[in-house]
């Protein structure tokens, strides 16, 4: 399966992966995903927001329990971020059968689509739509680097846009939601441990700064006659990093866009997303609003104006403790429990689904890159420990 997926969206220059929503790498991605779940006999659907789903056993007769991840991308990204879910899913089931493990509770493996929000600027817009925390008017809104809307995209790639919208009637059948994913950090690296059970997600959004000043010429402006945006900008790339410093948080200014853009011109806009993550709502705010205020005092200086405007938020996430307790059990009560500050559809759906997570050692800590990597053996623990889990939620 690795194997098979493996050329799929790979950009030959970078070695990176470049899966967006909506595109023929995508499409792709979908069409490995079907003929996964057809050659295992699963039935396949794709739901009215683009999430694929293959089915063992009666979806219809509820308290399912879901297993899956995401196939799409961020720019030039790893191959594990979310692959590795699906594959470990699939591997999994078959680990099942060779068991000749007998399911009482309805099985499946999801899916979600556009989970890196790569394309149009928002994560989990999949997850998000089923669960009713996008709404019909704000996806509808949503638009490419090129202009492209989201409805556009998904109509071109042959998904009927008029259906988008809350699933509540499907979130309600699953029982249980377990999401395997390579880990964005080296918590299990240093504890030497393969795989790790999630106890939280912490808080995280983003956040777009405009900052806009007067367009001139380079080589004939005065400095003292100059209103340069990105003055102000660089100051407060610097203040994110140090006020999430004091916080004991993370803050990244990962995406920049200049106005006019020209090398011998001085800027009239510069845009930047900043992207914050705290172990608290407390944390969180006291960056954001560190950050904002050395923005605003660095305009005054620059005679530049700032415009903050939040993107996306999502609260901290405490993963359901009985389903966690539960998973711990079953896996024998030794797998470490760890926090995290990158977003999954898990945690999207945890508001309507009880929901976990299970971590696969990454010995570098290196993610949302061509590095990004995960060790065979520890890859082969992780899928064994899905479906010990699995068999202890869907064969008890």
């Amino acid at each position: 399966m690795w194997a098979d997926l493996a050329p799929v969206g790979r950009h030959p220059g970078s070695g990176g992966y470049r899966r967006y929503a909506w595109t023929g790498a995508d499409t792709d991605c979908r069409a490995w995903f079907r003929a996964q779940a057809e050659a295992r006999g699963l039935v396949c659907e794709t739901d009215r927001n683009g999430n694929q789903w293959a089915w063992l056993g009666d979806r219809t007769a509820g308290d399912a329990v879901v297993t899956g991840s995401h196939l799409d991308s961020v720019p030039d990204g790893g191959a594990f971020d979310g692959p590795l879910g699906v594959v470990s899913s699939f591997a999994a089931l078959d680990e099942l059968r060779r068991r000749g493990a007998r399911f009482t509770r309805p099985l499946a493996v999801a899916n979600f689509g556009d989970e890196e929000g790569a394309r149009f600027g928002l994560a989990c817009v999949g997850s998000r739509l089923a669960a009713g925390q996008l709404t019909r008017q704000a996806a509808f809104a949503l638009r490419d680097a090129d202009g492209v809307s989201l409805p556009q995209a998904m109509e071109a790639a042959g998904h009927d846009p008029e259906a988008i919208g809350p699933d509540p009637e499907r979130l309600a059948g699953i029982g249980a939601f377990v999401e395997l994913h390579v880990e964005q950090g080296r918590a299990l690296d240093l504890t030497g441990d393969a795989v790790g059970v999630a106890s939280a997600i912490w808080p995280h959004g983003r956040w777009r700064f405009d900052f806009r000043g007067e367009a001139n010429h380079a080589g004939t402006t005065r400095l003292a006659d100059r209103r340069d945006p990105m003055l102000t900008y660089a100051e407060t790339v610097l203040a994110a990093r140090r006020e999430a410093e004091l916080a004991g948080a993370v803050a990244t200014f990962g995406k920049v866009a200049v106005e006019p853009n020209g090398v011998n011109a001085i800027p009239s806009l510069v845009r930047g997303w900043l992207d914050s993550r705290a172990p608290d709502q407390a944390a969180l705010d006291t960056v954001l609003a560190a950050v904002e205020r050395a923005a605003r005092e660095r305009a005054e200086r620059d005679g530049t104006d700032v415009a903050v405007v939040r993107e996306s938020f999502t609260p901290v996430v405490e993963f359901e403790h009985a389903l966690r307790d539960e998973i711990g059990r079953i896996l024998g009560g030794s797998v470490p429990v760890l926090g995290t500050g990158a977003g999954h559809d898990a945690g999207i759906l945890s508001a309507s689904v009880p929901t976990a997570m299970l971590f696969v050692r990454n010995p570098t800590g290196v993610s949302h890159s061509p590095a990004e990597y995960a060790a065979e053996d520890d890859c082969v623990a992780g899928f064994r420990a899905l479906a010990d889990v699995l068999e202890g939620l869907a064969c008890g």
